[in-house]
Formats: C-alpha cells, structure tokens, sequence
C-alpha cells in the first residue's frame, strides 16, 4: 500500500484572521496589513470586503503608509536623504499606496470588541526611515473606530503620511441607485496621472457637489476631496446609503484627516465589482505629498501622533 501523503495546511494568503465583534456586529482583521476584511451587522455587509482565501485587491480595507494615494516615479527627498519606490501603477509612472499593506503586523492585544497591532518599518531603498505603526480597532454600539499611533525612531525627523480604503456597500446592484453624501466643498485639480496640480475647484453647482446627500448615479469618482464640514467635536461626516436608509454606512474622520479620497470603481481590474461599492478613503495628505511636501507629517524624534477615524453602520 503506498503512504498517503501528509495533508499540508494552506494558511491564508493574509495571514492570521482575527476576529472581533459587539452585539450584532462582526469584523475580521487580517494580520497582513492589519487589513479590514470584512465588517457586517448580521447578514448586512458594512463594507464590501473580501474571502478569508483571497488578498486585498484594490485597496480593500488596507492601511496606507508611509503615504497614502499616488507617488510621483516614485521618487523623493527628505532633508537630503533620497528615496525611489517600486512603480506599483506602472501605467501611470506611479508608487501607490506606501508599503505596511503587505507587511505582517504583530498582534498586542485582543479582547472580544478590541484589538491592537504593532509594525515595525525599517529603512528601506522605498523608505529609508525608521518608523514605529500602532492600530487599534474598536467596535462598540457607536460603531467602528480606529485609531494609529506613529512614532519616529530616528534621531531625525521622519516624513510621514496616512490613509485608509475601506469600500461602502449600500446594498445596491451597483451604486448608481446609492445616495452619498461627501462634506466637502473643493475638490483637488489632478492631472491624468492622478496627480494634484496645485489647483482647488469649488464642488457648487457641479456633479461633484455631494454636500446635500443625492443619488450617485452616472458620476465617476476618483477624486480627492477637501474644505471638510466637521462637527463640534472636529469630526468630518461622510455616508452612503441605499434609498430609505434600511442599509448603509456612515464614516466619520477627526482632524487629522482633512481629505477624503472618494473612488466609485469605475476602473477596477476586477470587471464584476465595478460601480458594486464606494471607497472613502480618509487621508492625512492629497496625493503626492512626499514629492510636494503638502501636508506632509515630520514625525520628530521622541513625538508620538495620532488620529482617527470610525464607521457607524445603519
């Protein structure tokens, strides 16, 4: 008789799956990224997420750092000190999206509606700086949020950017039928690599302007957004709910966060689950921001920064 082979285990292509949960709510975060893969409450999908034997295409509730959104050739300097990252958008002579995406985060904590992870990022030719990454989520009856603490670990200062890309799914065929609200009054001029021109463009009385929460409907999104409306507390509200409000999502950003990249998935390499969601991607800087220095965070030594943002599910 011959030997049956040993049965080989296949991990999950993201790594260790953890989940947490309050009430009807369940998420599931990745240990590759710290990526948010799935969110429901019950049987109704937050965000439009992806299977435990899946990675993240298109950015599906990843971490963005060192920098969010595009890079320019992929190429910077930071007070003298050269970098040149990987054109991860080739089509566009653009680094996308900084590097922790892919990287394995280390679990610190976990209880049933809260979990911490940590990241090291060591110098690299993408990135060479030193930079400690802390993310917790939380989940309670307000909902998500989540909160990332960067701390320099040179003796000099430490460029840094942040952003985040979850998908809202309203429930819809496709997001047409969808109602968005985006509290933003001037979109970024970009140029047809996805890059700023320096240039702000007021959203009155365009088919940009989602102040006052409409239908999607035809529009093409992949536009960064500013001039956020916050609250009394510094929050900047955005929403995407399906018509009568039985399904959707809210998602709020403090002050750290005064763009909001919205992308309706017009061009996503997987055909069936374009215009199926809306990302609203919070972000510390617009595109760009190593080249331009735009709102670019210098951690300096021994400062610890930190910012959050949280969704509120209907």
């Amino acid at each position: 008789m011959t030997p049956r082979a040993p049965r080989i285990s296949v991990a999950s292509p993201t790594g260790q799956q953890w989940r947490i949960g309050h009430g009807r709510q369940e998420l599931v975060i990745c240990e590759v990224g710290a990526t948010l893969r799935s969110y429901t409450v019950g049987t109704n999908p937050v965000i439009d997420g992806f299977g435990p034997d899946q990675w993240a295409q298109s950015g599906r509730g990843q971490v963005l750092a060192p920098w969010p959104n595009r890079l320019a050739d992929g190429r910077y300097e930071f007070n003298g000190v050269m970098a040149q990252a990987a054109l991860n958008e080739p089509e566009r002579r653009n680094a996308i999206h900084g590097l922790v995406r892919w990287l394995p985060w280390t679990l610190q904590t976990r209880h049933q509606n809260q979990l911490s992870l940590r990241l090291q990022l060591h110098p690299s030719p993408s990135y060479p700086f030193s930079l400690l990454l802390e993310l917790a989520y939380h989940v309670g009856r307000d909902g998500l949020s989540v909160t990332t603490t960067a701390r320099s670990m040179e003796e000099g200062p430490v460029p840094f950017g942040l952003g985040f890309h979850p998908y809202l799914t309203a429930g819809s065929q496709t997001v047409d039928g969808a109602i968005l609200h985006v509290p933003a009054h001037h979109t970024l001029d970009l140029d047809d690599r996805g890059l700023p021109t320096g240039e702000l463009t007021p959203v009155a009385g365009t088919e940009l302007d989602f102040t006052t929460a409409r239908f999607v409907g035809p529009a093409v999104l992949d536009t960064a957004f500013t001039t956020l409306d916050r609250d009394a507390d510094g929050r900047a509200w955005a929403s995407l709910d399906a018509p009568g409000g039985d399904t959707g999502a809210s998602l709020w950003a403090d002050p750290g966060f005064p763009y909001l990249m919205v992308y309706s998935g017009d061009t996503l390499g997987e055909v069936s689950r374009r215009r199926q969601a809306v990302a609203i991607e919070p972000m510390t800087c617009p595109p760009n921001a190593l080249r331009t220095g735009k709102d670019l965070i210098a951690l300096l030594p021994g400062q610890e920064w930190s910012a959050s943002w949280g969704l509120v599910p209907r």
